[in-house]
C-alpha cells in the first residue's frame, strides 16, 4: 500500500471489542492477568501499551522498518535523542552536525560528555569532513537532514558509507523532512529520530518523540532501553501523535508549496539579505535535496537587512508568524534560534548567527502569509 493509505490504516485496525475506527485512549496504568505472569501482551503500561503500540506500528510501516525492525515512542523528541544516547558508552565518540539542534548539542556536550562520551562536531555536507572527524572509537555519527536551522542538506548514502567504514551507526534526524518527503533508512541509516512534536504530530499540542531502526538487534536493544529507563508517552499523547498521522501527507504538501511561496517572495526581496531554502536553485545543496527528497519541506530561514537589531524587530512584528518556539504545527511560526530555540550554542563553535531568523510555515493563505512578512519587513 502507499504512504497516504499506510498513515491512516497501519497499527489501526477498528477496535475488536467495539468497532472503533480511532485507536482507543487505554488509560490505565496497569493489566488484568489470567494467572501469575499469564497475559495478553499487555502487563504495565511503561512496558507497552496498546495505543503506544499503535503509534509505534505506523511509525515503523512509514520509515520503512521491515518485518525485522520497529519503533519505540517516547516522551518528547529530546527523550529519543536520550535513549540514543544511552546506546553509547564511557570512551565512546560521538560525530554530530556543526549546526546541530541547541538542544541536541546541549545534551551531547553537557550530559554524554560528563558521562566520558567524546564527541565532535563537523560539517555533514561534506563526507570527507565528517570521515576525518571519525576515528577508531567513534561508535555513532549524527545527522540532522535538513540541518536546523541552517537547512543544510547532508548526502545519506555517503553518510552511511562514512559511519559503516567507520564501524559506527548512522543516526538521522528526520523530523524536518518527516518520513513522507525522506527515508533514511532505505539509504542506510541505522536508526532514524524523530520529534512527533513537530510534523508527525502536526498541531502544536502534545510533545513526543520516536527512534526506527530496520535492524533486529538494535530494535530489541531500544525496547529493553525504553523499558528500562522509560521515558514513553501516555496514551493521550500517543493519540494525538496517531491522529496528526493521519493528514501527514496532505499537510506536507501545503507546508512545501506554501514555504516555496514564501521562499520566493523573500528571495526577492531587497530588504532581505539571505534566503536559506532548499528548493531555491541558489541553495548549495539544491541538487541533492531534489534527489534526496520527495519535496523540499515547509522551514525557510532568512536574514533581514539590518542585522540582529531588524531580526528581532521583524520577528516581534508579524501577526500571521506567532512568535513561538517549536515548528511543525498548522500554524506558521517565527523565531529567532540565536535567543531561543538555540541559545544554548552561544558562545561555542555551533553558535547560530544572531540575525537569522527561522520559519515554521504553516498551511494557511499562502497570500496572508506573504502579506505578513510583507508588513513585518516595513
Amino acid at each position: 500500500m502507499e504512504f497516504e493509505t499506510r498513515a491512516i490504516h497501519d497499527g489501526q485496525a477498528p477496535d475488536p471489542a467495539t468497532g472503533a475506527v480511532v485507536t482507543p485512549i487505554y488509560a490505565t496504568s496497569t493489566y488484568a492477568q489470567a494467572a501469575p505472569g499469564e497475559h495478553g501482551g499487555y502487563e504495565y503500561s511503561r512496558t507497552a501499551n496498546p495505543t503506544r503500540t499503535a503509534l509505534e506500528d505506523v511509525l515503523a510501516s512509514l520509515e520503512g522498518a521491515g518485518p525485522g525492525g520497529g519503533a519505540v515512542a517516547t516522551a518528547s523528541g529530546m527523550a529519543a535523542t536520550a535513549l540514543a544516547g544511552y546506546l553509547l558508552r564511557p570512551g565512546d565518540h560521538l560525530v554530530i552536525p556543526d549546526d546541530a539542534y541547541g538542544g541536541t548539542f546541549r545534551f551531547v556536550s553537557q550530559v554524554l560528555a560528563s558521562q566520558g562520551v567524546e564527541w565532535t562536531a563537523a560539517d555533514v555536507t561534506d563526507p570527507g569532513a565528517v570521515a576525518a572527524a571519525a576515528g577508531p572509537s567513534t561508535a555513532m555519527v549524527w545527522v540532522e537532514t535538513p540541518t536546523n536551522p541552517l537547512l543544510r542538506i547532508a548526502d545519506l548514502d555517503a553518510m552511511a558509507a562514512v559511519a559503516h567504514d567507520a564501524g559506527a551507526l548512522l543516526c538521522v534526524d528526520n523530523t524536518f523532512a518527516t518520513p513522507y518527503l525522506q527515508q533514511p533508512l532505505a539509504r542506510g541509516a541505522d536508526l532514524v529520530l524523530h520529534s512527533t512534536t513537530k510534523y508527525l504530530g502536526g498541531h502544536s499540542d502534545t510533545v513526543g518523540g520516536a527512534l526506527v531502526t530496520a535492524d533486529p538487534d538494535l530494535a530489541e536493544r531500544l525496547r529493553f532501553l525504553q523499558n528500562a529507563a522509560g521515558p514513553v508517552p501516555g496514551p493521550f499523547d500517543a493519540y494525538l501523535v496517531l491522529r496528526g498521522i493521519k493528514t501527514l501527507a496532505v499537510r506536507m504538501d501545503r507546508h512545501g508549496a506554501n514555504a516555496a511561496r514564501v521562499a520566493a517572495f523573500l528571495d526577492g526581496d531587497d530588504r532581505v539579505a539571505e534566503v536559506i531554502y532548499p528548493g531555491l536553485a541558489s541553495h548549495p545543496q539544491h541538487a541533492l535535496a531534489a534527489r534526496q527528497m520527495a519535496g523540499f519541506g515547509g522551514m525557510v530561514s532568512f536574514r533581514p537587512r539590518g542585522g540582529p537589531e531588524a531580526a528581532a524587530r521583524v520577528a516581534s512584528s508579524t501577526s500571521v508568524f506567532l512568535l513561538a518556539e517549536s515548528l511543525g504545527g498548522v500554524e506558521s511560526l517565527i523565531e529567532v534560534p540565536a535567543s531561543m530555540t538555540h541559545l544554548a550554542a552561544s558562545g561555542s563553535a555551533l553558535e547560530v548567527p544572531a540575525d537569522l531568523i527561522r520559519l515554521s510555515v504553516g498551511i494557511e493563505h499562502p497570500d496572508d502569509l506573504v502579506a505578513d512578512l510583507d508588513r513585518a519587513l516595513g
